[in-house]
């Protein structure tokens, strides 16, 4: 980067009030007048340069300056008025800015930038006037978020691993408009962990109702993206996953979110005794074979938290041959498949940023919303804790050549 001569600095800044920042900040102060000289050099010397390689052709070109026109551009914090070059044939193509090109880089990307955190059309409208001045209409807005799904389409179709020892699947609900009415949709993501310890989003699917039909076309995605084999896959009661999953991947074993099946046993407890009640049901999941969760099952059935509360037993038993593979894996890999809080902590964050819409007006409208909050999520992701380090030797055993040969 070049720094700039003092006495350039100077030059600038004589005559400027320091007790008045208007007379800096200002579009019409210096700052302002810079971004307009500084863009207006720059659009001459490239029609220079433009004239330059024509007049040093082969055939000399008659081709020269004609003076230049007016156009208004916006940038991040201002409307620009700018007197753009123009040659006498009308070949200069400026690539500062473009002849259809109404907008400077970055003024896009402060635009999505609302918009990932939540902000309706309306909201990003008012938040451009009030701070910058800047009398935005919804349609350009929307035509600058719309254009955000290429990127959609093209990170929702990008190759993948092909063998992920973790895969975490699991639903929010959003509200979306459709067939003239709000529906309250299902949105489902599939969070991978990678053989060494990253996360990784594997994709976004909208979906009104969930069945073994739905999933098989998730499955079959992930395998035409090149996903070859996932040792577990950790999930809450999806209906019909396991169908779907045992046909495209026939291997992976499914285990059920461990602390799903607390709340949702929880669910029918009185506050006063949940703490009680859930005191009981780590006799169960703490246990350390499954014969011993089996027999702490039973001992709870029967004991008086059981019997007082008799719809908790008959969950555990409907879903227990997807809680039972927990109790085969020891406890450095227990530790990262307890729970899907990975994924929930996700869904928690995107939650934040959907709260303030009433509903999306179609699938496409929520899709990219989420798309753009995993984006920003995702980026602060660092490198994986040790205690993946450590599971990956029990992934190892377990698996053995499966998961060796993907490391």
């Amino acid at each position: 980067m070049t720094t700039l001569d003092p006495s350039i600095l100077d030059k600038l800044l004589e005559g400027i009030n320091p007790s008045d920042p208007q007379s800096l900040f200002s579009d019409a102060g210096l700052f302002g007048q810079l971004k307009k000289a500084l863009a207006e050099r720059m659009l001459q010397a490239e029609l220079n340069h433009h004239l330059e390689r024509q007049h040093g052709a082969t055939t000399p070109s008659r081709n020269h300056k004609n003076g230049s026109s007016k156009k208004t551009v916006l940038t991040t914090e201002t409307r620009l008025a700018l007197d753009i070059p123009r040659d006498r044939d009308g070949s200069f193509e400026p690539q500062l800015i473009a002849k259809h090109q109404r907008r400077l880089p970055g003024f896009d990307d402060k635009v999505i930038s609302l918009y990932a955190r939540g902000l309706p059309v309306r909201e990003i409208q008012g938040h451009l006037t009030e701070l910058y001045g800047l009398e935005v209409s919804p349609d350009l807005i929307s035509t600058i978020t719309g254009e955000i799904m290429d990127e959609v389409l093209e990170w929702q179709n990008r190759p993948l691993e092909p063998m992920y020892p973790l895969v975490f699947f699991d639903a929010l609900r959003v509200k979306i408009r459709d067939e003239g009415s709000v529906k309250n949709k299902a949105v489902y993501l599939a969070l991978g962990v990678q053989p060494d310890g990253t996360k990784e989003i594997l994709g976004i699917w909208i979906e009104q109702t969930e069945g073994a039909k739905f999933w098989l076309r998730v499955m079959t995605e992930l395998k035409n993206r090149g996903v070859g084999d996932i040792l577990i896959a950790v999930v809450d009661g999806l209906k019909g996953f396991p169908e779907a999953i045992s046909v495209a991947f026939p291997q992976t074993q499914i285990q059920t979110c461990i602390v799903h099946m607390i709340r949702n046993s929880l669910d029918y407890v009185g506050w006063k005794d949940r703490k009680a009640v859930a005191a009981e049901l780590k006799t169960i999941y703490r246990a350390t074979t499954e014969a011993e969760a089996a027999a702490a099952l039973e001992a709870f059935s029967v004991n008086p938290w059981g019997l007082k509360y008799p719809s908790i037993a008959p969950i555990w038993r409907r879903h227990w041959q997807e809680v039972i593979p927990f109790f085969v894996y020891p406890l450095e890999v227990r530790k990262i498949i307890y729970t899907t809080n990975a994924i929930e902590s996700l869904n928690m964050q995107v939650r934040k940023v959907i709260k303030n819409r009433g509903h999306f007006p179609n699938d496409e409208a929520a899709l990219k919303l989420i798309y753009l909050a995993l984006r920003n999520i995702t980026k602060k992701w660092k490198m994986p804790p040790i205690t993946w380090r450590a599971a990956k030797t029990q992934f190892a055993i377990l698996f053995g050549e499966r998961f060796t040969d993907s490391v």
